[in-house]
């Protein structure tokens, strides 16, 4: 069923169009990874002093990777994310073979690539909870350089600063071991509702209405694709999201000024730069959901600070105890009802 994608047009197209990222003396970009490295050791163990959260050392490997290593990463996992949806369009169409097969796994690999040759410029980091077998930590060592030096900021505090906040997210999933399961649950659960009908006919009906509409109120792809059934899936898997982006961000901003002076100038750049650079890279955003992923940091952020405000960090962290305590989507937007529904 991996034959329905052609991964391996989208791994070096997706490669090509990220391109290398800045020039680097092959010293200094040694230098860099190995600064990176020791930003992630040295941040687990003051995330952990800060929230509370206890998790087993090295449990989830710390990769400094290029555009190129970000795009082979991200193609593997949606090939494993994926599968089920794969096996649901074989069995209802029988698998497609010989021409066919050929060019629609091209086309497919082709529009994979694409996306992931433009989110390949864009991420700093990101933790891939579906890696086997505890996830790995994923730091994209020329998008960092890229950005550090775009903002002008202190190199070596905003490398750590990116690193805090990366390292967030490999010890929420491997000090709360239940997550990965559950988002891969949802992620399931979404795949195994699609039908190939609903996507090819309704939804991109949406799409194109929203386009000649100039997106005006039409929201991103995904949303414009999606079913009722699939939505509120979607709206579960928001509230995780904004949850954890947000407590990261919290994290980062708690512990940052004990150990990166310039940490207050990093995040007044940082946070206007994630707005877009431009008419094009805007559009990008809000189609492929971007601008839906920065709501998630400034919501989510307001959450956790409302909780840990009202509650402590010690009653918010029953937010970690079991999937029933997640917040909703519309929970994110009201923290008191989470405080009143999870701890009475």
């Amino acid at each position: 069923m991996s034959n329905m994608v052609d991964w391996d047009l989208a791994v070096t197209l997706g490669a090509k169009v990220a391109g290398d990222g800045p020039d680097i003396a092959p010293g200094a970009a040694a230098s860099v990874v190995a600064e990176l490295r020791e930003g992630a050791e040295k941040s687990s163990p003051l995330v952990r002093e800060f929230t509370g959260l206890v998790a087993d050392e090295r449990t989830a490997p710390v990769l400094v990777v290029d555009r190129r290593g970000w795009v082979q990463a991200n193609a593997d996992g949606f090939a494993t994310i994926i599968g089920p949806l794969s096996e649901k369009l074989s069995s209802k169409k029988g698998p497609p073979s010989g021409l066919s097969l050929a060019i629609g796994s091209r086309v497919t690999g082709a529009e994979v690539g694409l996306l992931l040759g433009f989110l390949g410029t864009k991420v700093l980091g990101q933790f891939d909870p579906f890696f086997d077998p505890s996830g790995r930590l994923l730091l994209v060592a020329p998008n960092i350089v890229h950005v550090e030096r775009e903002l002008a900021v202190d190199p070596h505090d905003f490398r750590l600063w990116v690193c805090l906040h990366e390292e967030t997210h490999r010890v929420q999933f491997t000090a709360v071991p239940w997550m990965r399961d559950h988002l891969f649950a949802e992620m399931n659960a979404l795949l195994e509702s699609f039908e190939p009908g609903d996507m090819l006919g309704d939804g991109l009906r949406r799409v194109s209405q929203a386009v000649r509409g100039g997106a005006a109120g039409g929201g991103n792809v995904v949303e414009l694709l999606s079913t009722p059934e699939q939505r509120a899936i979607m709206d579960r898997v928001t509230g995780v999201m904004s949850l954890l982006e947000g407590h990261a961000d919290v994290v980062m901003d708690g512990v940052g000024p004990s150990v990166i002076p310039t940490v207050d100038r990093i995040r007044a750049k940082f946070t206007k730069r994630r707005q877009g650079v431009g008419t094009l890279d805007r559009m990008l955003r809000r189609l492929l959901g971007l601008d839906a992923k920065m709501a998630q940091y400034r919501d989510g952020a307001v959450f956790v600070r409302s909780v840990v405000d009202k509650v402590g960090m010690e009653g918010f962290n029953a937010v970690w105890a079991a999937p029933a305590n997640l917040p909703g989507k519309s929970e994110i937007n009201d923290p008191d009802a989470w405080v009143a529904r999870v701890l009475g």
